[in-house]
């Protein structure tokens, strides 16, 4: 029996110097990152360049893997249950605050352990530029009943037009597409659709074309690189609405680990190509560290939650 003792002892201790061996190499090899939404989308610009940012400070390659589906369900459940050895982590947004109360998955920030947040979008109300002309469209007062498209059922631009909705007194029949914003704004920028409610950066190819027309931004302030365009408050509208998106990484991981990748977060949003890249795109930098990251996450579940109830 003393003999079982030692050995267990034993293997502790080596699993244990292990462990700290492992995380002091780490990391040793690329690493995987999971998207839970389409490429082509803000999500997935946003990511591949902060990857990008991430990958000078840990000396290796950050891999984005493009997991759609299921209202980004899939690749949210793909990052929870990835093994926590760091070598895959992902991004987490805003539609994790709805997955509970819409009763379509179990997963809350609760599953993870957040990292840092990375950015903060306004939602935007831009329109087919041939439609609007046709209809002598030019701001959110001469906005009629129309057929609009967001995100997925339920996710962040599919509730920013619940919000125009309540705000404006309008009805919109809202288009949903599970990939994400990508599709929706080529849809309205070929005309199946007349509009999206997604962000000015989202949009931003398709309006310098001048196949869309933004009417109009769901921020207290103009964007910065569309400054021309009025914020919906300036219209008469009281809305301020915005997404989120942050890192995160499987529950269980090594502390030492975790605080390794906190330190790359911190110095790839201070990176000069990442804030050109999203300076040039109108993505605005938001970031917060683990623990205001995490206080965030909290608070969005209750708020989200209080504002789909109100939506209906």
């Amino acid at each position: 029996m003393k003999k079982l003792v030692a050995l267990m002892v034993a293997l502790t201790m080596v699993l244990g110097l292990a462990s700290v061996a492992s995380a002091a190499e780490y990391p040793s090899k690329g690493i995987s990152v999971i998207c839970p939404w389409g490429a082509g989308g803000g999500t997935d610009a946003v990511l591949r360049a902060f990857c990008e940012a991430m990958g000078k400070d840990l000396g290796v390659t950050l891999t984005v893997d493009n997991r759609t589906g299921g209202g980004g369900i899939i690749g949210h459940q793909a990052i929870a249950d990835a093994e926590p050895d760091g070598y895959t982590i992902g991004m987490i947004t805003f539609e994790l605050s709805t997955y509970k109360h819409l009763g379509t998955s179990e997963l809350t920030y609760e599953d993870y352990e957040p990292l840092c947040r990375v950015n903060t979008d306004a939602a935007a109300i831009t329109v087919n530029a041939e439609w609007a002309k046709a209809n002598n469209i030019t701001d959110l007062a001469g906005f009629i009943e129309v057929q609009m498209g967001g995100s997925s059922n339920a996710s962040v631009w599919h509730i920013a037009g619940g919000y125009l909705m309540n705000a404006a007194d309008i009805e919109l029949q809202m288009v949903t597409y599970q990939e994400g914003a990508a599709t929706a704004v080529q849809n309205a920028a070929s005309g199946f659709i007349q509009g999206v409610t997604v962000s000015l950066g989202e949009a931003r190819n398709f309006i310098e074309s001048g196949h869309l027309i933004c009417l109009g931004v769901m921020d207290d302030q103009r964007n910065s690189l569309f400054p021309d365009v009025p914020t919906c408050k300036e219209q008469g509208y009281d809305i301020a609405y915005a997404t989120q998106r942050g890192m995160a990484v499987p529950k269980g991981i090594d502390p030492a680990i975790k605080e390794r990748l906190q330190a790359a977060c911190a110095a790839a949003v201070e990176d000069p190509d990442f804030v050109t890249f999203m300076n040039n795109g109108g993505y605005t930098i938001a970031y917060q560290n683990a623990e205001e990251y995490t206080a965030f996450l909290a608070q969005s579940l209750t708020d989200v939650g209080e504002a789909m109830e109100s939506l209906g």
